[in-house]
């Protein structure tokens, strides 16, 4: 969007302001809003489509595609479930679901970002490469001046350093989300959120899909999770290849090859197409950060305590480009908090203990709280009950019983620590166990909660019972 359409444009000279955020999407609004309703003047210097990384290329895109192939999956699958049904989905225009997926993403980037700022006259947005200045920014040919800076510049997707990558132009989610022409066969390369749900997506409109990964698929989740989901991908015709190394990738006649090392032995794979969903790299190039005197991590994040302030004071920073919970939500509240503290004084702090997670694989992953790995090293003497969905009337009643649940909790207290949900509705049961740990409840308090019978979101009643009864010996919704 250019400065015309903006809330306020930026005028010709030096002003200043009470709070300057660079970057236009979810993180940069919400701590423009936050500034904003306080009554602070803010500039909001965006570089790139407005709205970032969730409405254009992320979240919304990858989930109305998840959604559309998983009506295909479920189409076709439903004889092989129900008695006396039968049915039939086929993609026969691919241009046209990309089209409808692009008709959403306009109209969300429209209706939560651009015909928002005309709402607040305290906010100039301008469009421009930002660079941090002494007592303030420089965008554009204009200066903004400000005691008070928030970056929030989000990232981009990173290519890993193997050999002959830089040679194949191969695909990152990004490109691979803007197909309009599906290949017949496809790598997936990196075994995160983002690998699991664009392999799953793919291979269910008819791509052949080899997923290959360096350890194990979701590394970050609880180890039974990941082997679980693993098997039901390749129940589901995907090539799912773990536990090796990247040698080296080609250009060849009918597309790319790779070549991994696996159990002492080199493999090779081919296929049409490469997708590369192996991590994000922070988008700092360009704003002075080492002038500044901004400290950056390992990997080139931002670093922020746990008030969002850098190394440097004024200055704070929010989202993806911190490298922390990347998730959307978390930008919002990373950004709501930096702007709070830069405003009032510093006096909150981050906490994301009870931060839902989802990877909206099918079926979908919910965690919240500890694993039980971290629960270990974090102190706790731990106790856990893991429940297959095969004990859950709304799996059975599904004909669908993929999945688990797994409750990690203190021996002594028995406190619930983590919940981590492997089930077809499991996003939508995670924030009750979300809750559950905000409000330190116990599996006990679970176990006599009432539940709604014939809902996946029974289950965790189920698992926490599951610590000291056999609920094979229970008739429905006793206990």
């Amino acid at each position: 969007m250019s400065d015309c359409c903006s809330a306020r444009r930026a005028r010709s000279g030096d002003e200043r302001f009470d709070l300057v955020v660079l970057g236009a999407g979810s993180a940069g609004f919400s701590a423009t809003i936050t500034a904003a309703e306080q009554g602070a003047r803010v500039a909001l210097i965006g570089h790139g489509t407005i709205g970032g990384t969730c409405v254009n290329v992320g979240c919304v895109p990858s989930k109305a595609l998840i959604r559309a192939a998983e009506a295909v999956h479920h189409a076709n699958g439903a004889a092989g479930r129900f008695a006396g049904i039968q049915g039939e989905a086929r993609v026969v225009d691919w241009r046209a679901q990309a089209a409808q997926k692009d008709a959403l993403v306009d109209s969300l980037r429209q209706a939560k970002y651009e015909d928002l700022l005309p709402a607040y006259d305290n906010v100039v947005h301008h469009e421009g490469r930002a660079r941090l200045v002494a007592g303030g920014v420089e965008a554009g040919g204009k200066r903004f001046n400000a005691d008070r800076i928030i970056i929030a510049t989000g990232t981009r997707p990173a290519m890993p350093a193997i050999p002959g990558m830089a040679a194949i132009s191969a695909l990152d989610s990004t490109g691979a989300l803007a197909l309009t022409e599906l290949p017949g066969s496809m790598i997936v390369l990196g075994g995160g959120y983002v690998g699991a749900e664009l392999a799953q997506t793919f291979a269910r409109v008819g791509v052949a899909v080899t997923l290959v990964f360096r350890s194990r698929l979701l590394p970050e989740a609880e180890p039974e999770i990941g082997e679980a989901l693993a098997g039901y991908l390749a129940d589901e015709g995907i090539a799912v290849l773990g536990d090796l190394a990247y040698d080296a990738v080609r250009r060849t006649a009918g597309g790319v090859s790779l070549t991994v090392r696996r159990n002492g032995r080199d493999e090779t794979v081919t296929a049409e197409q490469i997708l590369v969903a192996t991590g994000r790299t922070a988008n700092t190039e360009g704003l002075g950060l080492a002038e500044a005197g901004i400290a950056q991590t390992p990997t080139g994040a931002i670093a922020v305590d746990d008030r969002m302030r850098t190394s440097r004071p004024g200055v704070y920073a929010a989202g993806d480009v911190t490298g922390r919970d990347q998730f959307v939500y978390m930008a919002a509240y990373g950004a709501r908090l930096a702007a709070r503290n830069a405003l009032n004084g510093d006096s909150l702090r981050y906490d994301n203990r009870t931060m839902p997670g989802v990877v909206f694989t099918d079926p979908q992953v919910g965690s919240v709280g500890l694993t039980e790995a971290r629960a270990r090293a974090a102190g706790h003497d731990v106790r856990t009950s893991v429940l297959t969905l095969d004990n859950v009337p709304r799996a059975l009643a599904a004909r669908d019983t993929r999945g688990l649940i797994k409750l990690v909790a203190d021996r002594s207290t028995r406190r619930l620590l983590g919940a981590h949900i492997l089930a077809p509705e499991g996003a939508d049961s995670i924030q009750t166990a979300a809750m559950a740990i905000r409000c330190d409840l116990t599996i006990d308090d679970l176990s006599e909660t009432i539940f709604p019978y014939l809902t996946t979101v029974e289950g965790l009643k189920l698992a926490a019972q599951t610590f000291d009864r056999d609920i094979k010996k229970l008739s429905c919704c006793a206990g």
